[in-house]
């Protein structure tokens, strides 16, 4: 009996755990990527998956704006998914949000893509709320920076699950780029976008698996790239955002939220 009450006591303590703190915490991942002699160093952070909903609201963006600012960044860049789910709890949580993502500071700029869950509910919100932000928004487009005499592209792709990607409209954007970056809000599409001498990947949507489990069953489009930084073909690197957020259930246990701060030595 005792063995029993043991176990029930650990499975409830693993459930309030997942349901009741790990969502509520936050990490900043630090990443680096190219030679550390190189003379330039470009500070992206990276933030993806908030799924504003009843569980998220937008006052728990605080900490958010408060770890991201400290990075001192000069690209913020969002891979998608802002809403969870927009008709049922998105329209009262709008001036909070806009409030709250207008105080993420880029010494350069702030870009965005959408995600799915942006899609099945809030295409024309999710786009109003991050441009009201200061978000530059990419969907199939992309945008052209010289930062040090270095030529920076970075390319968004329209979502893969609910919208039309056109990876040759994205790329027809891109003028003699030293450097490449380009975001996908689901990971397994980065294969497609590997021949296009892109050195880095950004993407979000696995939320890690968001509860880690033996078997756990993974997102459409997520399940050969799923949490953290991975080398694919032709030396592009794939870095897979565990998110912020949750969805459908809201719960994490063994990824907690994270905030990725990545260093590009040019």
């Amino acid at each position: 009996m005792r063995i029993i009450f043991g176990l029930l006591a650990l499975v409830v303590a693993l459930v309030i755990y997942a349901f009741r703190i790990e969502p509520f915490l936050l990490r900043v991942e630090h990443v680096e990527y190219g030679s550390a002699q190189s003379q330039t160093k470009l500070k992206v952070v990276q933030l993806s998956d908030i799924h504003i909903s009843k569980a998220f609201t937008a006052r728990r963006l605080e900490k958010v704006v408060e770890q991201v600012n400290a990075q001192k960044p000069d690209l913020i860049i969002f891979t998608g998914d802002l809403f969870d789910d927009y008709d049922k709890f998105g329209a009262s949580e709008e001036p909070e949000l806009i409030e709250k993502l207008s105080q993420l500071n880029a010494k350069y700029k702030k870009i965005a893509i959408l995600g799915n869950h942006d899609h099945y509910s809030a295409k024309t919100r999710a786009r109003k709320v991050l441009e009201a932000s200061d978000f530059r928004l990419l969907s199939n487009e992309g945008v052209n920076l010289t930062i040090d005499s270095q030529r920076i592209f970075i390319g968004g792709l329209a979502d893969s699950l609910s919208d039309q990607p056109d990876i040759d409209q994205m790329m027809a954007m891109r003028y003699d780029a030293d450097y490449t970056l380009l975001l996908t809000h689901e990971p397994d599409v980065a294969d497609d976008l590997t021949d296009f001498n892109a050195q880095l990947i950004l993407a979000g949507h696995s939320h890690g698996g968001q509860i880690w489990v033996p078997g756990r069953v993974r997102n459409a489009l997520s399940k050969k790239y799923v949490n953290g930084q991975y080398q694919l073909a032709n030396q592009t690197q794939l870095y897979v955002n565990s998110g912020i957020g949750t969805t459908m259930i809201h719960a994490r246990f063994g990824v907690v939220p994270e905030i990725a701060a990545i260093t590009i030595h040019l």
